[in-house]
């Protein structure tokens, strides 16, 4: 896979001034709200439970590329791990105190390795993740079709694989994590990335029109689109439409519908853990309950009720609901639950 070096990144006003090429041994990583010198793979320091998610869209200019940002940090909880769902968004992580530790990646052959920063493809399996009681972060959910735009390559060269994101964008990784570590705040970090990403961004000759069709029409019917059908809409034979958007996204469009129905159901369960998976199938364009299932545990690994028990953790006391998401989960989707 080929690396993109970036120039160094500009200075932000209230942000800290780096020339270009400098690496500090030691990165600087800020406190959670009332801790002095940070805790360390949950240790809070004696000030209890800290949970806190914060979610924000992108600059104007971003939006091709980036669909949301989404801000977490957690101290003092239970160890935990955490199903990194396939989702129609590539992944790309900036941690803040700890690194993120992948415990298995949708590709098996890859060993589990933690991340300071990391950029994840589109995938069919799940990976996991998991924490010691404490995680903090930054997702940004990117648009398949933006990759060349915004990292220097098609999504399909990043299919099933979770890589540090210096690996993809050389040095510039290092640099924006280090000008997110410096600001004071949610705003502050988003504004960061409002300001450094579109520097990251180049001109490119971007997908084939057919394959941008292809996609879009994908997600508009959230994946119920048979493969014929949409060969026909974009005037191309299965056979090359098959191989050309494989090459740009790293999914095939069978695989691609899987993966935004299975996104869609999930967050419906999600924001209605209630709902009964008869009529969720039927909402979400399964042939039945039964469908739902075996393929909830093909692309979670594990049965519907079981993700829903892991998300939601243990209830507290003074919870008004009887049930609760992690601050991740509650960042990537208010409603749902954390993608990859």
């Amino acid at each position: 896979m080929s690396t993109l070096f970036r120039q160094g990144l500009p200075y932000i006003p209230g942000g800290v001034p780096t020339p270009p090429g400098y690496r500090p041994a030691h990165p600087r990583r800020p406190s959670p709200p009332g801790l002095s010198g940070g805790p360390r793979h949950g240790d809070t320091g004696g000030v209890g439970e800290v949970d806190e998610s914060r979610r924000a869209r992108p600059a104007e200019q971003l939006r091709p590329y980036v669909a949301r940002y989404s801000g977490y940090r957690q101290y003092g909880l239970a160890p935990a791990r955490h199903r990194g769902l396939p989702s129609p968004w590539l992944t790309f992580i900036l941690t803040l105190d700890e690194p993120l530790t992948v415990a298995a990646h949708p590709d098996p052959r890859q060993p589990g390795a933690d991340y300071d920063t990391l950029l994840g493809g589109l995938h069919t399996t799940p990976a996991l993740i998991t924490h010691q009681g404490s995680q903090s972060g930054i997702q940004l959910a990117l648009d398949p079709l933006g990759a060349r735009a915004l990292l220097g390559m098609p999504a399909g060269e990043l299919a099933r694989l979770d890589l540090s994101a210096g690996e993809v964008l050389g040095p510039a990784a290092a640099e924006l994590r280090e000008r997110v570590l410096a600001a004071p705040d949610w705003p502050g970090r988003f504004a960061v990335l409002d300001t450094l990403l579109p520097t990251l961004c180049r001109e490119v000759r971007g997908p084939a029109p057919e394959v941008r069709r292809a996609w879009r029409l994908l997600t508009a019917s959230g994946g119920a689109l048979p493969v014929g059908e949409l060969a026909r809409e974009v005037g191309w034979s299965r056979r090359h439409l098959l191989a050309r958007f494989r090459q740009e996204t790293g999914l095939s469009p069978k695989e691609a519908a899987r993966v935004i129905r299975f996104d869609r159901a999930r967050r419906l369960l999600a924001a209605a853990p209630a709902t009964a998976l008869a009529d969720l199938a039927a909402a979400t364009g399964y042939f039945d309950q039964a469908h739902l299932a075996r393929e909830f545990r093909a692309l979670a690994g594990c049965p519907p009720s079981v993700w829903l028990a892991e998300e939601a953790g243990p209830a507290r006391p003074a919870d008004p609901a009887p049930a609760r998401r992690s601050a991740a989960a509650r960042a990537a989707f208010p409603h749902a639950a954390t993608a990859r």
